[in-house]
């Protein structure tokens, strides 16, 4: 016999001592690796003497969950022991009692990271839609499905939603998840990038979308807005923004700065004011205001309906 069959066999020898070693129990949480499946069931083998089944109704309780569709050979389950004995040799298992035990600490933890994942919806309920995560029912309020009204529930049915977890109770069986959270997310993130192109001296074209005793927004390309202070907008000095300008006027303006997030504008320094920028600093600072120059985030996102 050669040294590479001897090795098999002493490989196949430990893993058949192990099995044989090996206790199991009701109640047992175990993990394998799926052998075969089918519509009806999944085998799986946990290095033991017999094999496990899971039937289909005991691997989640989704009631739209397919087993062809969401397991394939190779796959690792954890499942819990239901029977040592099925009357056929076989371990029954079940994938849904292992879920729920294991799955709430699953989701503590995507709620501690604020993790983003993927659901589908399956019906909709008083206020709300139901989504599954982990094999758990979870839902998501209405308010909570965009950062847009939304209307019709009906129309949120069967689609795929970007989520995060932003409520964990196992002891009360309530999970609460947001598809808002993570499409203002992705919105902030999207912002975040436009301002990062624009560079300060930059000039630009905007309209003057409404007046504020301390200002005036004026709306940029790319969906942006940004603040003309009081003191930047003309050469002359004024009492409030409305004797120059008017809401829907067309203005061109100067990317003076973009920090934390603001885009602070001028009219005067597109004139060719060379100081314009140190008129910023010094009036800015003795304007007593609690209104803060620039337009943050926080002010973009007031337009839509959070």
């Amino acid at each position: 016999m050669s040294e590479e069959m001897k090795q098999e066999t002493m490989e196949d020898y430990s893993k058949e001592l192990e099995a044989s070693l090996k206790k199991i129990s009701e109640g047992d949480i175990v993990s394998g690796t799926v052998i075969a499946v089918n519509e009806e069931e999944v085998i799986l083998d946990f290095n033991y003497y017999a094999q496990g089944i899971i039937k289909a109704e005991d691997m989640s309780n989704d009631p739209k969950y397919n087993l062809l569709d969401e397991v394939k050979i190779g796959d690792t389950i954890e499942a819990t022991v239901v029977k040592t004995d099925d009357g056929a040799g076989n371990i029954k298992l079940s994938c849904k009692e292992a879920k729920d035990i294991l799955s709430w600490d699953v989701l503590k933890q995507y709620m501690e990271e604020e993790k983003v994942i993927e659901v589908k919806v399956n019906e909709t309920v008083n206020g709300g839609v139901i989504a599954y995560a982990e094999g758990i029912r979870g839902f998501i309020p209405a308010s909570h499905l965009s950062l847009n009204y939304v209307e019709n529930l009906e129309e949120w049915v069967n689609k795929q939603l970007a989520v995060k977890v932003i409520t964990v109770d196992e002891s009360r069986k309530k999970l609460v998840m947001s598809a808002k959270l993570v499409e203002k997310m992705r919105a902030e993130e999207e912002i975040n990038h436009k301002i990062s192109m624009l560079v300060p001296g930059m000039i630009v074209e905007g309209t003057v979308e409404s007046l504020m005793p301390y200002g005036a927004f004026i709306a940029l390309p790319e969906g942006l807005s940004g603040l003309v202070h009081i003191s930047q907008i003309s050469q002359k000095r004024i009492k409030k923004p409305s004797e120059v300008l008017n809401t829907g006027d067309k203005v061109k303006v100067k990317i003076l700065n973009t920090n934390d997030g603001k885009i602070s504008l001028s009219m005067k320094a597109v004139e060719g004011n060379s100081e314009a920028e140190e008129v910023e600093k010094v009036e800015t600072a003795k304007y007593s205001s609690r209104e803060q120059i620039g337009t943050s985030l926080g002010d973009l996102f007031k337009k839509l309906n959070l």
